[in-house]
């Protein structure tokens, strides 16, 4: 009996594969099922060893200017949350941004000290991000950009869009291979933006080995004094999905996550935190940062 009841499903499955449109709708079916339980795994901090060569006595600084004057003509705050006119730059600062990101290219980061590299790893990721969306727009998500490889591709992160120092890069290379492992420092999810109203800022000026440290903790406290960062309902602690996407990068537990909240936090958030233990839920608006 259950020989036979084996057999009938293998032959109902062969079926809906040799069906062409059956087979269709299973594969949507169990991609649905697929990236339902892991559209939100979120890469592991693995070091790409050949980028922690740096030079601790260079002095040699880049100039971050361009970059500088696209988000100061294109951001715009509106309750809390920088905006980007995805569909009202100009040619000019499209040109801008393109030149921006030829000479960061071209650029032998290697060389630098690990502050140049802090910098310049932040403007990168957040320059190419932009110029990714505006190469793609109109879209209403940075998720709708489905040209990274795999059956079950998300988005564009792990697409390789960039070449430094001979090496191709993704976006994921970037944020996970070099810049957390390098670093290890929690604030960095504040910096990298990825275009998306449920993300810390995106930075209304660029990093540089001088303001780097300033604008990680600006940047700290915007988002979690901001409710798409953290909110208390009562006395439930509600947090934007990236402590729980990266919880290990906060303290690996919710006591860890709570810690950091509160060194960031006002004093009435601090207030409201100090019942807590927990947290109750979380949330992200993957919407376009645009107006």
């Amino acid at each position: 009996m259950l020989i036979k009841s084996a057999r009938s499903e293998n032959e109902f499955f062969l079926k809906l594969f040799y069906n062409k449109r059956m087979r269709h709708v299973l594969i949507i079916l169990l991609s649905a099922v697929f990236i339902s339980a892991n559209a939100f795994a979120a890469p592991k901090a693995e070091l790409w060893a050949r980028w922690q060569k740096h030079d601790s006595k260079s002095a040699v600084t880049l100039s971050h200017k361009a970059w500088d004057d696209f988000l100061n003509a294109n951001i715009s705050p509106a309750d809390g949350i920088h905006l980007l006119n995805y569909g009202g730059v100009s040619a000019n600062d499209k040109k801008m941004l393109d030149d921006y990101l030829t000479m960061l290219s071209k650029t032998a980061v290697s060389s630098f000290n690990r502050d140049e590299q802090r910098a310049f790893w932040i403007n990168l990721y957040n320059a190419l991000t932009v110029q990714t969306v505006l190469n793609h727009y109109p879209v209403d998500s940075i998720r709708d950009i489905d040209i990274s490889p795999g059956l079950f591709s998300d988005g564009p992160w792990g697409k390789k869009l960039f070449t430094v120092e001979g090496e191709e890069l993704s976006l994921n290379d970037i944020e996970h291979r070099i810049l957390r492992p390098i670093w290890r420092d929690a604030r960095l999810h504040y910096a990298v933006n990825c275009a998306s109203i449920g993300c810390p800022n995106l930075a209304a000026m660029a990093y540089t080995a001088d303001n780097t440290e300033e604008l990680l903790d600006a940047g700290s406290q915007a988002y979690i004094n901001h409710p798409r960062g953290v909110q208390v309902k009562d006395g439930n602690l509600i947090v934007s999905s990236i402590y729980t996407w990266f919880i290990e990068d906060f303290g690996g537990d919710d006591a860890g996550v709570i810690a950091h909240l509160k060194k960031y936090a006002t004093a009435d958030l601090t207030a409201s935190l100090d019942d807590i233990s927990n947290i109750a839920d979380d949330t992200y608006d993957w919407s376009l940062n645009k107006p």
